[in-house]
Protein backbone atom coordinates (compact mmCIF):
# COMPACT_ATOMS: atom_id res chain seq x y z
CA UNK A 1 0.00 0.00 0.00
CA UNK A 2 1.42 3.40 -0.97
CA UNK A 3 0.65 6.87 0.34
CA UNK A 4 -1.53 7.75 -2.58
CA UNK A 5 -3.89 4.85 -1.87
CA UNK A 6 -4.81 5.86 1.70
CA UNK A 7 -6.24 9.34 2.51
CA UNK A 8 -5.16 9.31 6.18
CA UNK A 9 -1.60 8.42 5.31
CA UNK A 10 -1.58 11.12 2.58
CA UNK A 11 -2.64 13.76 5.14
CA UNK A 12 0.10 12.69 7.54
CA UNK A 13 2.67 12.84 4.74
CA UNK A 14 1.63 16.39 3.80
CA UNK A 15 1.78 17.49 7.46
CA UNK A 16 5.28 16.06 7.88
CA UNK A 17 6.42 17.77 4.68
CA UNK A 18 5.07 21.16 5.80
CA UNK A 19 6.70 20.74 9.20
CA UNK A 20 10.03 20.03 7.54
CA UNK A 21 9.76 23.18 5.41
CA UNK A 22 8.82 25.20 8.51
CA UNK A 23 11.83 23.93 10.48
CA UNK A 24 14.10 24.73 7.54
CA UNK A 25 12.72 28.27 7.34
CA UNK A 26 13.22 28.76 11.09
CA UNK A 27 16.77 27.51 10.79
CA UNK A 28 17.44 29.96 7.94
CA UNK A 29 15.98 32.87 9.97
CA UNK A 30 18.27 31.98 12.86
CA UNK A 31 21.41 32.19 10.74
CA UNK A 32 20.53 35.54 9.05
CA UNK A 33 22.62 38.14 10.86
CA UNK A 34 20.85 41.11 12.41
CA UNK A 35 21.05 44.41 10.43
CA UNK A 36 23.32 46.53 12.59
CA UNK A 37 24.29 50.17 12.73
CA UNK A 38 27.62 49.23 11.16
CA UNK A 39 25.69 47.81 8.21
CA UNK A 40 23.83 51.12 7.93
CA UNK A 41 27.16 52.95 7.79
CA UNK A 42 28.62 50.60 5.19
CA UNK A 43 25.59 50.90 2.88
CA UNK A 44 25.32 54.67 3.22
CA UNK A 45 25.88 57.49 0.71
CA UNK A 46 29.19 59.19 -0.04
CA UNK A 47 29.17 63.00 0.26
CA UNK A 48 32.76 63.54 -0.87
CA UNK A 49 34.05 65.67 -3.75
CA UNK A 50 37.08 67.75 -4.69
CA UNK A 51 36.82 70.88 -6.86
CA UNK A 52 39.84 72.75 -8.22
CA UNK A 53 39.08 76.15 -9.76
CA UNK A 54 41.01 78.97 -11.39
CA UNK A 55 39.18 82.31 -11.57
CA UNK A 56 40.43 85.40 -13.38
CA UNK A 57 38.77 88.81 -12.88
CA UNK A 58 39.66 91.97 -14.81
CA UNK A 59 37.59 94.93 -13.60
CA UNK A 60 37.84 98.45 -14.96
CA UNK A 61 37.82 100.68 -11.90
CA UNK A 62 39.62 102.34 -9.07
CA UNK A 63 40.87 100.82 -5.85
CA UNK A 64 38.64 101.53 -2.82
CA UNK A 65 39.16 104.88 -1.13
CA UNK A 66 40.23 103.06 2.02
CA UNK A 67 43.33 101.64 0.31
CA UNK A 68 46.37 103.17 2.12
CA UNK A 69 48.03 104.49 -1.04
CA UNK A 70 45.04 106.58 -2.09
CA UNK A 71 43.11 107.20 1.12
CA UNK A 72 43.94 110.89 1.00
CA UNK A 73 42.45 111.15 -2.49
CA UNK A 74 39.80 108.48 -3.09
CA UNK A 75 39.51 109.38 -6.79
CA UNK A 76 43.24 109.04 -7.45
CA UNK A 77 44.00 107.08 -10.60
CA UNK A 78 45.00 103.79 -9.04
CA UNK A 79 43.44 100.97 -11.03
CA UNK A 80 42.37 97.72 -9.49
CA UNK A 81 44.74 94.85 -10.14
CA UNK A 82 43.34 91.83 -11.98
CA UNK A 83 42.55 88.90 -9.68
CA UNK A 84 44.11 85.47 -10.19
CA UNK A 85 42.57 82.96 -7.80
CA UNK A 86 43.42 79.27 -7.65
CA UNK A 87 41.49 77.43 -4.95
CA UNK A 88 40.71 73.85 -3.98
CA UNK A 89 37.49 72.88 -2.24
CA UNK A 90 37.44 69.54 -0.43
CA UNK A 91 34.15 68.13 0.81
CA UNK A 92 34.49 64.93 2.84
CA UNK A 93 31.37 63.31 4.20
CA UNK A 94 29.08 60.34 4.54
CA UNK A 95 25.39 59.72 5.21
CA UNK A 96 24.37 56.40 6.72
CA UNK A 97 21.52 54.29 5.40
CA UNK A 98 18.40 54.33 7.62
CA UNK A 99 18.72 52.43 10.91
CA UNK A 100 15.45 52.16 12.83
CA UNK A 101 14.22 55.00 10.57
CA UNK A 102 17.17 57.25 11.52
CA UNK A 103 20.16 58.19 9.36
CA UNK A 104 23.10 60.42 10.19
CA UNK A 105 25.19 62.68 7.95
CA UNK A 106 28.42 64.55 8.50
CA UNK A 107 30.38 66.56 5.92
CA UNK A 108 33.54 68.59 6.49
CA UNK A 109 34.73 71.36 4.18
CA UNK A 110 38.15 72.81 3.48
CA UNK A 111 38.88 75.62 1.03
CA UNK A 112 42.56 76.31 0.40
CA UNK A 113 44.09 79.15 -1.57
CA UNK A 114 46.77 77.86 -3.91
CA UNK A 115 47.22 81.32 -5.48
CA UNK A 116 46.20 84.32 -3.37
CA UNK A 117 46.22 87.32 -5.72
CA UNK A 118 42.61 88.34 -5.06
CA UNK A 119 40.36 90.17 -2.60
CA UNK A 120 38.23 87.51 -0.89
CA UNK A 121 35.86 90.16 0.55
CA UNK A 122 36.03 88.91 4.15
CA UNK A 123 35.34 91.62 6.69
CA UNK A 124 31.95 90.35 7.94
CA UNK A 125 30.03 92.30 5.29
CA UNK A 126 28.57 90.18 2.53
CA UNK A 127 27.83 92.57 -0.35
CA UNK A 128 28.89 96.17 0.08
CA UNK A 129 31.31 98.79 -1.18
CA UNK A 130 33.22 98.39 2.10
CA UNK A 131 33.40 94.58 1.86
CA UNK A 132 37.12 93.99 1.41
CA UNK A 133 39.97 91.75 2.57
CA UNK A 134 42.27 94.31 4.15
CA UNK A 135 45.61 92.84 3.03
CA UNK A 136 44.52 92.30 -0.60
CA UNK A 137 42.37 95.36 -1.12
CA UNK A 138 44.18 96.39 -4.30
CA UNK A 139 42.88 93.32 -6.19
CA UNK A 140 39.51 92.63 -7.79
CA UNK A 141 37.20 90.43 -5.73
CA UNK A 142 36.82 86.66 -5.75
CA UNK A 143 34.69 85.62 -2.76
CA UNK A 144 36.49 82.36 -1.97
CA UNK A 145 38.13 82.72 1.46
CA UNK A 146 40.26 80.11 3.23
CA UNK A 147 38.03 78.01 5.43
CA UNK A 148 37.88 74.74 7.35
CA UNK A 149 34.73 73.69 9.15
CA UNK A 150 31.52 71.69 9.21
CA UNK A 151 29.53 72.02 5.99
CA UNK A 152 26.69 69.67 6.94
CA UNK A 153 25.82 67.78 10.11
CA UNK A 154 22.30 66.45 10.52
CA UNK A 155 20.11 63.57 11.65
CA UNK A 156 17.28 62.42 9.40
CA UNK A 157 14.11 60.55 10.43
CA UNK A 158 11.79 58.74 7.98
CA UNK A 159 9.46 56.96 10.43
CA UNK A 160 6.31 58.35 8.76
CA UNK A 161 5.51 57.23 5.22
CA UNK A 162 6.40 59.77 2.51
CA UNK A 163 7.96 62.09 5.10
CA UNK A 164 11.51 63.15 5.86
CA UNK A 165 12.44 65.18 8.93
CA UNK A 166 15.97 66.61 8.99
CA UNK A 167 17.53 68.41 11.97
CA UNK A 168 20.92 70.12 12.02
CA UNK A 169 23.14 71.93 9.51
CA UNK A 170 21.98 71.32 5.94
CA UNK A 171 22.04 72.53 2.34
CA UNK A 172 18.72 73.73 0.93
CA UNK A 173 17.87 74.33 -2.75
CA UNK A 174 14.29 75.20 -3.70
CA UNK A 175 12.87 75.54 -7.23
CA UNK A 176 15.35 77.46 -9.41
CA UNK A 177 17.28 78.62 -6.27
CA UNK A 178 16.27 82.25 -6.93
CA UNK A 179 15.14 82.76 -3.33
CA UNK A 180 16.62 79.86 -1.34
CA UNK A 181 19.86 78.16 -2.39
CA UNK A 182 23.26 76.95 -1.22
CA UNK A 183 25.29 79.20 -3.60
CA UNK A 184 27.25 76.08 -4.54
CA UNK A 185 29.13 77.90 -7.30
CA UNK A 186 31.31 79.57 -4.67
CA UNK A 187 33.83 77.38 -2.90
CA UNK A 188 32.35 78.07 0.56
CA UNK A 189 28.64 77.27 0.38
CA UNK A 190 25.69 78.75 2.24
CA UNK A 191 24.20 76.33 4.79
CA UNK A 192 21.34 76.56 7.29
CA UNK A 193 20.95 75.42 10.90
CA UNK A 194 17.55 74.16 12.00
CA UNK A 195 14.77 71.71 11.17
CA UNK A 196 13.16 70.92 7.82
CA UNK A 197 10.26 68.63 6.83
CA UNK A 198 9.68 67.22 3.36
CA UNK A 199 6.36 65.46 2.69
CA UNK A 200 4.84 63.72 -0.38
CA UNK A 201 1.63 62.32 1.15
CA UNK A 202 -0.74 64.26 -1.13
CA UNK A 203 -0.65 62.82 -4.66
CA UNK A 204 1.56 64.77 -7.08
CA UNK A 205 2.39 67.27 -4.33
CA UNK A 206 5.61 68.01 -2.47
CA UNK A 207 5.60 70.20 0.64
CA UNK A 208 8.77 71.60 2.22
CA UNK A 209 8.60 73.30 5.63
CA UNK A 210 11.55 74.63 7.61
CA UNK A 211 12.58 76.71 10.60
CA UNK A 212 16.20 77.84 10.62
CA UNK A 213 17.87 79.73 13.45
CA UNK A 214 21.23 80.33 11.78
CA UNK A 215 22.86 80.68 8.38
CA UNK A 216 26.55 80.46 7.49
CA UNK A 217 27.32 82.61 4.47
CA UNK A 218 29.87 82.27 1.67
CA UNK A 219 32.16 84.74 3.46
CA UNK A 220 32.20 82.25 6.42
CA UNK A 221 30.25 84.80 8.50
CA UNK A 222 27.64 83.15 10.76
CA UNK A 223 24.31 84.99 11.17
CA UNK A 224 22.01 84.14 14.09
CA UNK A 225 20.17 87.36 15.02
CA UNK A 226 16.79 86.10 13.86
CA UNK A 227 15.18 83.13 12.14
CA UNK A 228 13.98 81.97 8.74
CA UNK A 229 10.66 80.15 8.22
CA UNK A 230 9.94 78.46 4.90
CA UNK A 231 6.77 77.12 3.28
CA UNK A 232 7.12 75.73 -0.26
CA UNK A 233 4.38 73.62 -1.87
CA UNK A 234 4.87 72.18 -5.36
CA UNK A 235 2.13 70.51 -7.38
CA UNK A 236 3.20 68.33 -10.31
CA UNK A 237 0.94 69.08 -13.29
CA UNK A 238 2.90 66.58 -15.39
CA UNK A 239 6.32 64.92 -14.99
CA UNK A 240 7.96 68.12 -16.29
CA UNK A 241 5.47 70.90 -15.33
CA UNK A 242 4.91 72.42 -11.88
CA UNK A 243 2.82 74.96 -10.00
CA UNK A 244 4.53 76.26 -6.85
CA UNK A 245 3.38 78.47 -4.00
CA UNK A 246 5.87 79.76 -1.44
CA UNK A 247 6.42 81.98 1.58
CA UNK A 248 9.87 82.88 2.91
CA UNK A 249 9.71 84.69 6.26
CA UNK A 250 13.18 86.08 6.93
CA UNK A 251 13.50 87.55 10.41
CA UNK A 252 17.30 88.00 10.35
CA UNK A 253 18.03 91.61 11.28
CA UNK A 254 21.45 91.68 9.65
CA UNK A 255 22.60 89.57 6.71
CA UNK A 256 25.51 91.89 5.94
CA UNK A 257 23.72 93.80 3.16
CA UNK A 258 23.53 97.22 4.84
CA UNK A 259 24.08 100.07 2.41
CA UNK A 260 23.82 97.69 -0.55
CA UNK A 261 20.06 97.58 0.19
CA UNK A 262 19.31 101.07 1.43
CA UNK A 263 22.02 103.21 -0.16
CA UNK A 264 24.81 105.51 0.91
CA UNK A 265 22.54 108.51 1.42
CA UNK A 266 24.41 111.40 3.04
CA UNK A 267 22.21 114.38 2.15
CA UNK A 268 20.93 116.63 4.89
CA UNK A 269 17.40 115.33 4.36
CA UNK A 270 18.59 111.70 4.58
CA UNK A 271 20.54 112.34 7.76
CA UNK A 272 17.65 114.25 9.32
CA UNK A 273 15.39 111.29 8.66
CA UNK A 274 17.93 108.90 10.16
CA UNK A 275 18.56 107.29 6.78
CA UNK A 276 22.15 108.35 6.21
CA UNK A 277 24.99 105.99 5.33
CA UNK A 278 25.66 104.76 8.88
CA UNK A 279 21.95 104.30 9.61
CA UNK A 280 21.50 102.42 6.36
CA UNK A 281 24.37 100.13 7.23
CA UNK A 282 22.51 99.10 10.39
CA UNK A 283 18.94 99.14 9.05
CA UNK A 284 16.89 96.06 9.98
CA UNK A 285 16.73 93.68 6.99
CA UNK A 286 13.80 91.51 8.15
CA UNK A 287 11.57 90.76 5.14
CA UNK A 288 9.02 88.32 3.80
CA UNK A 289 8.56 87.07 0.23
CA UNK A 290 5.28 85.47 -0.84
CA UNK A 291 4.80 84.25 -4.39
CA UNK A 292 3.59 81.76 -6.97
CA UNK A 293 5.46 80.10 -9.86
CA UNK A 294 4.28 78.22 -12.93
CA UNK A 295 7.17 76.55 -14.69
CA UNK A 296 7.80 73.63 -16.96
CA UNK A 297 8.54 71.93 -20.22
CA UNK A 298 5.67 70.57 -22.30
CA UNK A 299 6.66 67.83 -24.76
CA UNK A 300 4.76 67.60 -28.05
CA UNK A 301 6.79 64.70 -29.42
CA UNK A 302 9.95 62.95 -28.15
CA UNK A 303 11.96 65.51 -30.17
CA UNK A 304 9.95 68.75 -29.83
CA UNK A 305 8.97 70.61 -26.67
CA UNK A 306 8.01 74.05 -25.31
CA UNK A 307 9.46 75.76 -22.22
CA UNK A 308 7.55 78.34 -20.18
CA UNK A 309 7.78 80.29 -16.89
CA UNK A 310 5.39 82.73 -15.21
CA UNK A 311 6.21 83.86 -11.66
CA UNK A 312 5.19 86.70 -9.35
CA UNK A 313 6.27 87.55 -5.79
CA UNK A 314 5.82 90.39 -3.32
CA UNK A 315 8.41 91.45 -0.73
CA UNK A 316 7.57 93.55 2.33
CA UNK A 317 9.07 94.24 5.76
CA UNK A 318 8.78 91.54 8.41
CA UNK A 319 9.68 91.06 12.08
CA UNK A 320 10.81 94.64 12.64
CA UNK A 321 12.27 95.11 9.17
CA UNK A 322 12.79 98.56 7.70
CA UNK A 323 9.56 100.09 6.38
CA UNK A 324 11.20 100.89 3.01
CA UNK A 325 11.18 97.16 2.19
CA UNK A 326 8.27 97.09 -0.27
CA UNK A 327 8.78 95.79 -3.81
CA UNK A 328 7.64 93.10 -6.22
CA UNK A 329 9.12 90.58 -8.61
CA UNK A 330 8.12 88.85 -11.81
CA UNK A 331 9.63 86.52 -14.35
CA UNK A 332 8.01 85.78 -17.70
CA UNK A 333 9.47 83.75 -20.51
CA UNK A 334 9.42 80.78 -22.76
CA UNK A 335 11.10 78.97 -25.58
CA UNK A 336 11.45 75.70 -27.44
CA UNK A 337 13.56 72.59 -27.68
CA UNK A 338 14.44 70.47 -30.70
CA UNK A 339 16.38 67.28 -30.01
CA UNK A 340 19.49 68.38 -28.02
CA UNK A 341 19.04 72.12 -28.66
CA UNK A 342 17.08 74.53 -26.43
CA UNK A 343 16.48 78.28 -26.67
CA UNK A 344 14.35 80.68 -24.68
CA UNK A 345 13.66 84.38 -24.09
CA UNK A 346 12.89 85.70 -20.59
CA UNK A 347 12.40 88.92 -18.68
CA UNK A 348 12.94 89.26 -14.93
CA UNK A 349 11.95 92.34 -12.93
CA UNK A 350 13.13 93.22 -9.43
CA UNK A 351 11.15 96.41 -8.86
CA UNK A 352 12.14 99.63 -7.11
CA UNK A 353 10.24 101.29 -4.28
CA UNK A 354 10.60 104.78 -5.80
CA UNK A 355 14.38 104.67 -5.52
CA UNK A 356 14.32 104.00 -1.76
CA UNK A 357 14.67 100.21 -1.93
CA UNK A 358 14.58 97.42 -4.53
CA UNK A 359 13.51 93.77 -4.42
CA UNK A 360 16.30 91.70 -2.86
CA UNK A 361 17.06 87.96 -2.74
CA UNK A 362 19.57 87.68 0.14
CA UNK A 363 19.31 83.89 0.55
CA UNK A 364 19.27 82.84 -3.10
CA UNK A 365 22.00 81.59 -5.43
CA UNK A 366 22.31 85.00 -7.10
CA UNK A 367 25.33 84.04 -9.21
CA UNK A 368 22.92 82.39 -11.67
CA UNK A 369 20.95 85.58 -12.36
CA UNK A 370 21.70 88.86 -14.17
CA UNK A 371 24.73 87.13 -15.67
CA UNK A 372 27.64 85.31 -14.09
CA UNK A 373 29.92 88.33 -13.66
CA UNK A 374 28.09 89.09 -10.38
CA UNK A 375 27.64 92.83 -10.84
CA UNK A 376 24.17 92.71 -9.27
CA UNK A 377 24.34 90.33 -6.30
CA UNK A 378 22.42 93.08 -4.52
CA UNK A 379 19.78 94.93 -6.53
CA UNK A 380 20.50 98.67 -6.98
CA UNK A 381 17.95 101.00 -5.37
CA UNK A 382 16.46 101.75 -8.78
CA UNK A 383 15.65 98.06 -9.43
CA UNK A 384 16.53 95.78 -12.36
CA UNK A 385 14.72 94.76 -15.52
CA UNK A 386 16.76 91.99 -17.15
CA UNK A 387 15.78 90.80 -20.64
CA UNK A 388 17.84 87.83 -21.79
CA UNK A 389 18.09 85.05 -24.33
CA UNK A 390 19.58 81.63 -23.49
CA UNK A 391 20.69 78.73 -25.67
CA UNK A 392 22.03 75.28 -24.77
CA UNK A 393 23.19 72.34 -26.85
CA UNK A 394 24.24 68.85 -25.77
CA UNK A 395 26.65 66.83 -27.90
CA UNK A 396 27.67 63.51 -26.41
CA UNK A 397 29.39 64.21 -23.09
CA UNK A 398 29.64 67.95 -23.84
CA UNK A 399 27.11 70.65 -22.92
CA UNK A 400 27.40 74.11 -24.54
CA UNK A 401 25.75 77.20 -23.04
CA UNK A 402 25.42 80.86 -24.07
CA UNK A 403 23.26 83.80 -23.00
CA UNK A 404 22.98 87.54 -23.57
CA UNK A 405 21.47 90.12 -21.18
CA UNK A 406 20.09 93.65 -21.61
CA UNK A 407 20.15 94.91 -18.01
CA UNK A 408 17.98 97.98 -17.43
CA UNK A 409 16.66 99.70 -14.31
CA UNK A 410 13.04 99.78 -13.15
CA UNK A 411 13.37 103.49 -12.27
CA UNK A 412 15.78 105.95 -13.90
CA UNK A 413 19.02 106.51 -11.97
CA UNK A 414 21.61 109.23 -11.45
CA UNK A 415 24.65 109.09 -13.70
CA UNK A 416 28.18 110.37 -13.16
CA UNK A 417 28.42 113.83 -14.68
CA UNK A 418 24.64 113.98 -14.99
CA UNK A 419 24.01 116.52 -12.23
CA UNK A 420 20.89 116.20 -10.10
CA UNK A 421 18.61 114.63 -12.74
CA UNK A 422 17.89 110.95 -13.14
CA UNK A 423 18.86 110.36 -16.75
CA UNK A 424 20.16 106.78 -16.83
CA UNK A 425 18.17 103.61 -17.47
CA UNK A 426 20.58 100.96 -18.79
CA UNK A 427 23.21 99.55 -16.45
CA UNK A 428 24.78 97.62 -19.29
CA UNK A 429 24.89 94.37 -21.22
CA UNK A 430 26.42 91.00 -20.47
CA UNK A 431 27.09 87.80 -22.33
CA UNK A 432 28.22 84.46 -20.96
CA UNK A 433 29.42 81.23 -22.54
CA UNK A 434 30.43 77.84 -21.17
CA UNK A 435 31.29 74.32 -22.18
CA UNK A 436 31.02 71.41 -19.75
CA UNK A 437 32.68 68.05 -20.35
CA UNK A 438 31.33 65.20 -18.24
CA UNK A 439 34.36 62.97 -18.63
CA UNK A 440 32.78 60.04 -16.79
CA UNK A 441 30.47 59.44 -13.83
CA UNK A 442 33.08 60.90 -11.46
CA UNK A 443 34.98 63.56 -13.41
CA UNK A 444 33.62 66.89 -14.67
CA UNK A 445 35.52 69.79 -16.26
CA UNK A 446 34.15 73.21 -17.23
CA UNK A 447 35.32 76.37 -19.02
CA UNK A 448 33.25 79.52 -18.45
CA UNK A 449 33.57 83.14 -19.58
CA UNK A 450 31.50 86.24 -18.86
CA UNK A 451 31.79 89.88 -19.89
CA UNK A 452 29.79 92.83 -18.55
CA UNK A 453 29.92 96.11 -20.50
CA UNK A 454 28.79 99.25 -18.70
CA UNK A 455 26.36 101.55 -20.50
CA UNK A 456 24.93 104.51 -18.56
CA UNK A 457 27.37 105.34 -15.74
CA UNK A 458 25.44 104.55 -12.56
CA UNK A 459 25.97 106.91 -9.59
CA UNK A 460 25.08 106.24 -5.97
CA UNK A 461 24.16 109.89 -5.43
CA UNK A 462 23.29 112.99 -7.47
CA UNK A 463 26.60 114.07 -8.97
CA UNK A 464 26.66 117.79 -8.28
CA UNK A 465 30.42 118.03 -8.65
CA UNK A 466 32.73 116.40 -11.17
CA UNK A 467 34.87 114.92 -8.40
CA UNK A 468 31.99 113.40 -6.43
CA UNK A 469 33.84 110.36 -5.08
CA UNK A 470 30.77 108.50 -3.83
CA UNK A 471 29.08 108.77 -7.19
CA UNK A 472 32.17 107.63 -9.08
CA UNK A 473 32.62 104.60 -6.81
CA UNK A 474 29.01 103.67 -7.46
CA UNK A 475 29.68 102.87 -11.11
CA UNK A 476 29.11 99.26 -12.13
CA UNK A 477 32.24 99.14 -14.36
CA UNK A 478 33.29 96.95 -17.27
CA UNK A 479 34.31 93.51 -15.99
CA UNK A 480 35.30 90.19 -17.52
CA UNK A 481 35.77 86.86 -15.78
CA UNK A 482 37.14 83.47 -16.73
CA UNK A 483 36.73 80.20 -14.83
CA UNK A 484 38.45 76.84 -15.31
CA UNK A 485 37.05 74.05 -13.13
CA UNK A 486 37.85 70.38 -12.57
CA UNK A 487 35.76 68.35 -10.14
CA UNK A 488 35.87 64.77 -8.91
CA UNK A 489 32.83 63.36 -7.12
CA UNK A 490 32.83 60.00 -5.39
Amino acid sequence: MNANSHPRLRQVSVALLLAAFSMQAMAEEEIIPEYTFMDAIKTGKNMTSFRLRYEYVDQDGLQPGTYPNNAANPTANKELKAANALTLRSLIGWQTAPYHNFSFAAQLINVSKLADNFNDSTNNTLINSVSNQSNNIEYAKVVDPDYTGVNQLFVEWTGIKNTRVRAGRQQVNLDNVRFIGDIAFRQVMQVFDGVSIFNKTIPDTEIFLAHFEGVEQITTKYRSDGALDIVNARYRISPTEFLVGYAYLDGFQDLGMGRAWFGNGTTAAANAAGKGGAANQNADQGNKIIGVRLDGTHPFTPNYRAHYTAEYAKQTDYSGGDSRIDAHYYKLGGGFGIDNFNMRLDQELLSSNNGKYAFQTPLGTNHLFQGWVDKFLATPLEGIKDTFVTATYRYGDFVFFADYHLIDSDKDFYTTGGGSSRNGSRYGTEWNAAVTWNVDKNWMTKLEYGKFSEDDHYALLPNLASNNAAAIRGRVRDTEKLWLTAMYTF
